[in-house]
């Protein structure tokens, strides 16, 4: 008798197994691996063999014999979503955005479709997760209603190629990727097989048909977009969500962009209105107005855009184990400061519990942040308020020296442009600068200025 052929598959990465594993060897996940049944198996088998026998055959050329790609966009409407993609939407392009729920992913690409419908642009949106007459409240909200923006409440990928075939649409929106099933696999919706097939059908048709796609996936526990990890492989765009639900601010970041640079951010404000580009960022991520102990001003670079904002430190004496905790700012980071205060200026900060919070709910990850974030826990600790017409700038080395910061000149212009006289940096600006510098090349210059 046969003996029963069994395959277990990582519903988080797609690694398969013949045997079952507490956890997964590709992705150190935990209770992932789910056993296939056997339709699944063949189905694995047949496709896999059917695209290797297939295949045509191509031949390689020489690369000075390939032609550059005309490499055209057009406006989504949004300011913001056009920097983050770096110029505009490119025809043909799929673009996965991600987010915690309620952060305002739907309600973004509602909004930039009732833009282009409105443009003259036939839009498509597909939604898994609400019928037609839910997004029509919102489209009322959103002030999105148009002749041009046509809803399809499905989750049968082949009732939505049946209608993308009778339409020339102009863009795409799919919400949710994990919500639609193709019957050709024998899997679950939301399956790792499931995910990877749509995903692939959905690029066939981008790039074929010429039409930009714009996909929304969901979040797992830690942030990253739930599914295998190919499918952030397959798409040429991977934006997040980033921001508090709390707070009327959200920023959309991008992670990986084929056709832009990713190191830029787009800020937006949610209203009544809905999800809106920021139109002034003075303000939003500091208070004006003094400052009380335990609070710092500096500029990060956010790409090419400078803002300025506010550290909060918390110092206080422990009663046990000291904690360390921070908000928008990497916990080691803060461990690794910490630990040169001690050593540097002899601060008995062992026996202190130490918070850090970046105001607005935005997270940094800008090495010139450390010198506010020191001046931010000396302050606490001290019980000392800084000056509010001053800001840090500075990445601080384990030596204790404070090295330059890049874009220097564009973070002085910001300084002067929000009325601040004062910074303290690690070197002279080229340039010159109305704004009165003071130059700490060490940490224990912080220390003789405060």
């Amino acid at each position: 008798m046969a003996k029963k052929k069994t395959l277990f598959e990582c519903q988080s990465c797609g690694f398969q197994s013949p045997r079952w594993m507490g956890k997964c060897t590709s992705c150190n996940e935990w209770e992932s691996m789910l056993e296939l049944s056997s339709e699944q198996i063949k189905f694995l088998k047949e496709s896999s063999s059917s695209s290797s026998t297939h295949s045509p055959l191509s031949k390689a050329k020489p690369i000075t014999q390939i032609e550059e790609d005309n490499i055209t966009r057009f406006t989504s409407g949004s300011t913001e979503l056009d920097l983050v993609l770096g110029g505009g939407i490119v025809p043909g392009s799929l673009t996965l955005i991600g987010g915690s729920p309620g952060v305002g992913k739907s309600t973004l690409l509602l909004k930039i479709a009732g833009n282009l419908a409105r443009a003259s642009k036939k839009v498509l949106y597909v939604s898994g997760e609400e019928s037609a007459g839910q997004i029509k409240l919102r489209a009322n909200r959103l002030d999105a209603n148009h002749d041009n923006l046509y809803l399809l409440p499905e989750i049968n990928l082949s009732s939505v190629i049946a209608e993308i075939g009778n339409q020339n649409y102009e863009l795409i929106v799919i919400d949710s990727i994990q919500t639609l099933y193709s019957e050709e696999t024998p899997s679950a919706p939301g399956s790792v097989t499931q995910v990877r097939t749509i995903t692939f059908d959905l690029m066939r048709i981008a790039k074929s048909l010429h039409i930009p796609i714009f996909i929304i996936g969901h979040i797992t526990k830690d942030g990253s977009i739930a599914g295998p990890r190919v499918l952030e492989h397959m798409v040429d765009t991977v934006l997040y969500f980033e921001g508090d639900t709390n707070s009327d601010l959200r920023l959309l970041r991008g992670f990986k962009n084929r056709f832009g640079a990713t190191n830029e951010v787009g800020i937006f404000e949610m209203n009544k209105e809905g999800l809106n580009d920021a139109k002034s960022m003075a303000g939003k991520f500091f208070n004006k107005e003094k400052l009380q102990s335990g609070s710092a001003l500096t500029v990060i670079m956010e790409g090419s855009r400078p803002i300025i904002i506010e550290v909060q430190a918390l110092v206080s004496e422990s009663y046990g184990h000291a904690k360390r905790s921070s908000t928008g700012f990497d916990n080691n980071r803060l461990g690794m400061l910490l630990a040169l205060l001690e050593k540097k200026l002899d601060l008995p900060l062992g026996t202190y519990d130490v918070f850090i919070n970046i105001s607005g709910g935005i997270k940094i990850n800008d090495p010139s942040a450390d010198l506010a974030i020191i001046a931010a826990i000396l302050s606490s600790y001290r019980n000392r308020e800084l000056s509010s017409e001053s800001l840090f700038l500075g990445e601080v080395s384990l030596t204790g020296e404070i090295r330059e910061v890049s874009a220097l000149s564009q973070r002085l212009k910001e300084i002067e442009t929000q009325g601040f006289l004062k910074a303290v940096i690690p070197n002279k600006p080229i340039e010159k600068t109305p704004i009165k510098c003071f130059i700490a090349d060490e940490v224990s210059k912080v220390v003789e200025w405060m």
